[in-house]
């Protein structure tokens, strides 16, 4: 986390809630479990970036070992922390928000996806966005970890987080620019400790 902080001194603040979702991504993992994450316009983008960090190599190689898939196909693909964007599946979105409440799609596809050994994040700037706060509130009702990444203040989100990192800004694009290094350093520490020699 040193070099995290000495890039992003502002970041000192959130050391803390930074290292506990930490704790929490890894456990998901050692529990054969896997991330869902959503976000709305500019948080939709980080939700399908973080998705990209774990289920392909980021920053190390990583090699798959499993022996029941053939050596042809095992030189080809890559170990995979198994994650989901729900903003990125637009027939189901715009079905269930043409039908239903709107505000509930994310806590739908929680409802569908979610199991007690995962974890849910949620990206909101302002800690507020009803239908990432519903997906909180839903897996915290089934039991499932939380970890929400929001502004200064919190907002909504922060009373169903398990963890919430409260980026040390107010502006919108000032809070998405403390998103990215910290959700970098998470995958990148995850990575790590999974495929790591």
């Amino acid at each position: 986390m040193n070099d995290l902080l000495s890039r992003y001194p502002e970041l000192e603040k959130c050391k803390g809630s930074i290292a506990e979702a930490l704790e929490l991504l890894l456990a998901v993992y050692q529990n054969h479990g896997k991330v869902l994450v959503c976000g709305n316009g500019g948080s939709a983008a980080d939700s399908e970036h973080i998705v990209g960090e774990l289920m392909k190599g980021f920053l190390l190689p990583r090699q798959v070992t499993d022996e029941r898939i053939s050596m042809e196909l095992r030189e080809k693909i890559q170990g995979a922390l198994p994650a989901i964007s729900l903003c990125s599946q637009e027939g189901f979105l715009t079905a269930f928000s043409n039908d239903s409440d709107p505000d509930l799609v994310f806590a739908q596809q929680v409802y569908a996806y979610g199991k007690k050994e995962d974890l849910v994040i949620g990206i909101s700037t302002s800690g507020n966005s009803k239908n990432v706060v519903n997906a909180l509130k839903i897996a915290k009702e089934m039991g499932i970890k939380t970890l929400s990444l929001t502004g200064e203040n919190g907002g909504l989100a922060e009373g169903f987080s398990t963890v919430c990192i409260k980026a040390p800004a107010k502006e919108t694009y000032r809070i998405q620019e403390y998103h990215l290094p910290i959700y970098h350093y998470l995958c990148a520490k995850t990575e790590e400790t999974f495929f790591g020699k």
